[in-house]
């Protein structure tokens, strides 16, 4: 049965995970009449099957391996982790998979929820059909913002359906550890996988293809220090392997490499990339390609398109929730100027209505043991890039506070300098603990702030921060 009703708005927004909740919050804290859309649950893919469940599974073992290098602490914290106090922790961190808080929220702000799938039927047009069949238009008098998100990418592979793989999904809300694991890719969703599983019991097989090896978007350094770690917590970790064939015999997945090597193993879990989630959303009814990533302006407005923005990863400027919810304020910002008749839009560099942190300075954080942290560019990104730059290294377990934090301490740090503005154009930490440390980096690296002012800002002694001074002296003395 469909039923046929028209609501007008002036924003409608689809999708309700983080990005899309910043955007209705952004528009309603604006006083504009906000419809948001959702098919699945309210809080979207980090609330419930990323990030949120994945640092719940991860914190325990870094907080057990943290209390490992620690005299007088170490013995208590031998023994293996309590899987299913873990698994229990994470469905709370879930709200086991019910939105309830999320929709109170929603509503908290004025927004009109819409349950169902939404899709573009139109400019400024967006037909929800909901769980039950029926339909609703809703219309936008300023804007519609895409907030729709990416979903794990699986390879093509004959009978991959059957054999049922694990995507980052399945890995946050697995009900137990299997026994045997295999983790195909070798990026962030690869790595922490590869780190809570192993940790909470499973035996773990990593394959990664080519010869680039873990993490290879950030510092060689960090996936290097990450692929010891994981070989010596007990990981097999493979380099230069691909999977030519996959099934599932008996309930067991079998695993055939391109070396005619034969793995068996309960899961096996695919993190090998991401794609858009626009292949549904009704792009055709608009000039746009289906399952595209959209292209935008720095106010995240859909190039040729006045009226309709992509926000979060729907744009592929960088799959991450925190850069997402950024270029939410920024969209959320710009779509209320424009709605107001703002002649011009603060949308030079660093501008209100200008997601320029998404050029260079976008902060990251891996929650691996040791753990990744960075911030702007790479030593080869910024060199790429045109810059005439030079990388800093120093050895974190110099530092008085790596000691105090941890005994044996292994880290690393890397600043990025351009030689011709004298400002850091690119950060990265290894080691326990420096997840917490990187938005000193942001800020400097956002702010643009001159080496000759960075001396003044004091690190308290001794904490792991009083690597940024080891790090200007070596600039200073090299």
């Amino acid at each position: 049965m469909t039923q046929s009703d028209s609501n007008a708005y002036d924003v409608v927004v689809i999708g309700a995970g983080p990005v899309g909740e910043n955007v209705a919050d952004r528009t309603r804290a604006a006083g504009l009449s906000t419809a948001i859309v959702e098919s699945e649950l309210v809080g979207g893919e980090c609330s419930y099957w990323a990030c949120m469940p994945s640092k719940a599974l991860l914190r325990p073992v870094l907080a057990q391996a943290d209390a490992r290098r620690l005299p007088g602490l170490a013995d208590s914290v031998r023994g293996p982790l309590d899987t299913a106090a873990v698994l229990a922790r994470r469905d709370g961190f879930t709200s086991h998979w019910k939105d309830d808080g999320q929709v109170q929220w929603v509503e908290g702000i004025g927004a009109d929820l819409h349950r169902g799938h939404g899709r573009l039927a139109g400019p400024r047009t967006v037909e929800v059909t909901a769980p039950d069949g029926t339909r609703r238009t809703l219309t936008a008098r300023h804007a519609v913002a895409v907030c729709t998100g990416s979903a794990a990418a699986l390879p093509d592979l004959p009978g991959l359906a059957d054999v049922r793989p694990w995507t980052s999904r399945e890995a946050t809300s697995a009900e137990s550890a299997p026994g045997r694991l295999i983790v195909v890719g070798g990026g962030v969703v690869a790595v922490e996988m590869a780190t809570a599983w192993q940790a909470l019991g499973s035996q773990v097989t990593l394959l990664v293809r080519g010869d680039a090896g873990l993490l290879a978007r950030m510092e060689p350094f960090a996936g290097d220090m990450v692929a010891q770690a994981l070989t010596e917590a007990g990981v097999d970790l493979r380099t230069g392997t691909s999977v030519r064939s996959v099934t599932r015999e008996d309930g067991i997945v079998v695993a055939v490499t391109d070396t005619g090597d034969r793995i068996e193993a309960d899961e096996i879990l695919f993190a090998t990339g991401r794609v858009p989630r626009t292949r549904d959303v009704g792009l055709d009814t608009v000039g746009l390609e289906p399952g595209s990533w959209l292209s935008v302006d720095d106010s995240l407005r859909v190039d040729g398109h006045d009226w309709l923005y992509a926000v979060g990863d729907a744009n592929h400027r960088a799959l991450l929730t925190h850069q997402g919810k950024y270029q939410a304020r920024i969209a959320g910002a710009a779509i209320a100027a424009r709605a107001s008749g703002v002649p011009d839009l603060d949308a030079g560099p660093w501008g209100a209505h200008a997601a320029t942190a998404d050029h260079g300075a976008v902060p990251q954080v891996v929650f691996t043991d040791p753990e990744v942290a960075s911030a702007g560019l790479t030593l080869a990104e910024a060199e790429r890039a045109g810059h005439r730059v030079r990388a800093v290294d120093i050895d974190l377990g110099t530092v008085a506070g790596a000691s105090v934090y941890a005994e044996g301490y292994t880290g690393r740090a890397r600043m990025v300098v351009d030689l011709e503005d004298e400002i850091v154009r690119g950060v990265t930490f290894v080691g326990p603990g420096v997840g917490e440390m990187i938005h000193s980096a942001t800020i400097a690296v956002v702010g643009q702030v001159p080496i000759s002012r960075l001396w003044h800002a004091v690190p308290p002694y001794p904490t792991i921060s009083e690597v940024w001074l080891r790090l200007l002296e070596a600039y200073r003395d090299n």
